[in-house]
C-alpha cells in the first residue's frame, strides 16, 4: 500500500481540520508507522524560564504550512514510507522520576509498532528517557547534540534529573558509543573550565557556535559524519541552538548562535547516517508571539525525518 501522506491543502484550506504535525494521519488511523511523531509535554525540569510542556501543540502549528516535496533533499519526506503523528505521551507533571519512568515506557510502547520515533518535548530532561528506550532496541549509539549548553552537568540544586543533565547520566548509564558523539552550536558562559574537563572525559567533541557560523558547512558535516561512522545515531536538537533572534520562545536563550538556515545546512550535509531516533526539545511558545521558534522547530523536524527516509526501504 502507497504510504497515506498529509491532508491536501489545495482541498482543504491549512488552518482547518487538522491537529497533527504537518497534516500527516495519526497512528491510530494507519496502524503502524515506519517513522513516528509523538509529543512530551513536560517541563518541570527546567532551570530558568518554563513552558516548554506547550512545545508540542506549537511545534504542531507551527508545521501546518509543511509541504510534501522537499527541494533540498530532492525528496518526498511522506511519500516513501509510512509517518504518522502518535498524539501526546500522558505525563506526570509533577513528578520527574515518574515522568521519566513514563516517557522511557511509551517509547518502548511505540517503538513495538513503528521502527523510527521522533519526540516533540518538551524541555531536555525528556531525553534521558528516550535514550534509554532506543538503546533496549539499538544499542548504545552515537549522539548528535545541537545545544546553545553541554548539558552533562552533573546536578541542579541536588537534582540528579534536569534538563541540563541528561547526557552527564547517559554517559553513567553507558547509553553512549565511546568517542562517537557531539556538541553542535554551543557558546555562552560556564561554570568553569572544569565543565569542558568533564565534558572531553564523556567523550563529545564540540563544534561551537562560532565554527558552525564562520566555518564550512559541508566539512563540518565531513566531520561529523566521519567521526560517527556506520554508528546508529540519536540526534537530540535543543531549540536554542538558534540564536535568540531566530527562536525567541525558548528556556534558556544564549546570545550569538546560527540561524536556522545554518543549521538545516548542516543537518542535509548529515545524509546517509543511520539515524535511529530524535528529539526537538525546549520550544516554549509563551515567549514568541509570531511563531517563529515553533516554525523554525518544525522544518527541523521536517528535515529530520527527510535523514530517516533517505536510508529507509
Amino acid at each position: 500500500m502507497e504510504p497515506i501522506g498529509p491532508r491536501n491543502s489545495l482541498q482543504e484550506p491549512r488552518f482547518s481540520n487538522s491537529t497533527t504535525f504537518a497534516r500527516l494521519p495519526t497512528l491510530a488511523e494507519v496502524g503502524t508507522a515506519s517513522i513516528a511523531l509523538v509529543g512530551a509535554p513536560f517541563d518541570a525540569g527546567v532551570s530558568y524560564r518554563p513552558g516548554a510542556r506547550f512545545g508540542p501543540l506549537a511545534i504542531r502549528t507551527g508545521s501546518q504550512l509543511l509541504r510534501p516535496y522537499d527541494p533540498a533533499m530532492d525528496l518526498f519526506p511522506f511519500g516513501k514510507v509510512q509517518v504518522a503523528d502518535a498524539g501526546d505521551m500522558g505525563i506526570n507533571p509533577f513528578s520527574i522520576d515518574e515522568a521519566i519512568a513514563t516517557i522511557e515506557a511509551r517509547a518502548g510502547e511505540l517503538q513495538t509498532h513503528v521502527d523510527r520515533l521522533v519526540t516533540l518535548g518538551g524541555d531536555h530532561t525528556i531525553a534521558l528517557p528516550l535514550l534509554r528506550a532506543v538503546t533496549k532496541r539499538h544499542g548504545p549509539v552515537a549522539l548528535i547534540h545541537f545545544d546553545a549548553h553541554l548539558d552533562t552537568w552533573d546536578t541542579y540544586f541536588g537534582a540528579p534529573y534536569t534538563h541540563g543533565t541528561p547526557f552527564r547520566r547517559a554517559f553513567e548509564e553507558q547509553l553512549l558509543l565511546q568517542d562517537r558523539s557531539f556538541h553542535v552550536g554551543t557558546r555562552g558562559p560556564l561554570y568553569g573550565a572544569g565543565d569542558l574537563d568533564d565534558d572531553a572525559r564523556f567523550g563529545f567533541q564540540i563544534i561551537t557556535s562560532d565554527e558552525l557560523v564562520d566555518g564550512s558547512i559541508p566539512d563540518l558535516g565531513v566531520r561529523i559524519k566521519e567521526r560517527i561512522g556506520d554508528a546508529p545515531v540519536y540526534l537530540s536538537i535543543d531549540i536554542d541552538v538558534l540564536d535568540p533572534s531566530a527562536a525567541p520562545g525558548t528556556g534558556t536563550p544564549e546570545a550569538g548562535g546560527p540561524s536556522s538556515r545554518d543549521v538545516l545546512k548542516l543537518l542535509r550535509q548529515l545524509r546517509g547516517i543511520n539515524l535511529v531516533g530524535a528529539d526537538l526539545v525546549e520550544v516554549s511558545p509563551s515567549y514568541d508571539h509570531a511563531e517563529i521558534t515553533a516554525i523554525a522547530a518544525s522544518h527541523i523536524i521536517y528535515t529530520m525525518i527527510g535523514l530517516m527516509t533517505a536510508t529507509m526501504v
